[in-house]
């Protein structure tokens, strides 16, 4: 019997920021290997090269597109060649993101509180306000964005990344209902620790931390969920505490 989920994104085209590594890397392989064109976005060249031929090897297709969310103009010309190349946008996945560093808030830099905030909340903002209206005109779509179970629970010495998360998650609920009346879905996904090599969790056993994988597999069955609902929020957590 054919696998339907191969091909169940195909003609779809997909947005993933920070997909050069860790959970983007993931999310974007798996949404090509469902058939969607994923648009691999992130500062560095490298990094979403080799995402990208982890796609091509697995028989996806995928595009490389530099992009720097923190910086409105970088993501409105990511927009208008996204458009004007496809004509059109399915899915997007907001997972770009920093951690912040490790201090109490009254010891932090402004320069990193700015970085941190710029990077996980605003960032976001700037691809929904650049990207939203492709699916505004085309009335469906998909925009999932990576949030945190910091954004629910308290996290000491981690107050601007946590600060941040909580920002992305009253924003998702907010963009939800006004986008829900153009029949666009909007998502949030809060993970627990996740075990990648570019945010390592000293302490944590990495066998029993989520894997990036477990992330990419939320956002596949939200974006084939049947067209008369919507999962709003997902908490995603380890079955053993690491």
């Amino acid at each position: 019997m054919k696998d339907a989920s191969k091909s169940s994104l195909r003609g779809q085209v997909a947005v993933i920021t920070g997909a050069g590594r860790g959970i983007g890397a993931a999310i974007a392989t798996t949404l090509a290997g469902m058939g969607a064109h994923a648009i691999l976005c992130g500062r560095t060249h490298e990094p979403l090269e080799r995402t990208g031929a982890t796609i091509q090897a697995q028989g996806g297709q995928s595009s490389v597109m530099e992009c720097d969310v923190a910086d409105l103009r970088s993501v409105e010309s990511v927009a208008e060649r996204v458009e004007r190349t496809f004509g059109r946008l399915d899915v997007l996945v907001n997972n770009a993101g920093i951690g912040g560093g490790s201090s109490p808030l009254h010891q932090l830099s402004p320069d990193v509180w700015d970085t941190v905030i710029n990077t996980n909340l605003k960032g976001v903002y700037y691809c929904i306000r650049s990207f939203a209206p492709l699916m505004i005109r085309a009335r469906a779509g998909h925009v999932v964005n990576i949030s945190s179970l910091a954004g629910k629970n308290a996290l000491p010495n981690g107050a601007a990344y946590s600060a941040s998360k909580w920002g992305l998650n009253g924003l998702t609920y907010s963009v939800a209902e006004e986008l829900r009346v153009h029949n666009i879905r909007v998502s949030v996904i809060c993970p627990g620790s996740v075990h990648t090599d570019f945010t390592p969790h000293v302490g944590k056993s990495p066998d029993k931390m989520l894997q990036p994988a477990d992330v990419a597999h939320v956002v596949a069955m939200i974006v084939t969920q049947a067209p008369q609902s919507f999962a709003s929020e997902i908490l995603l957590r380890p079955t053993q505490k690491p």
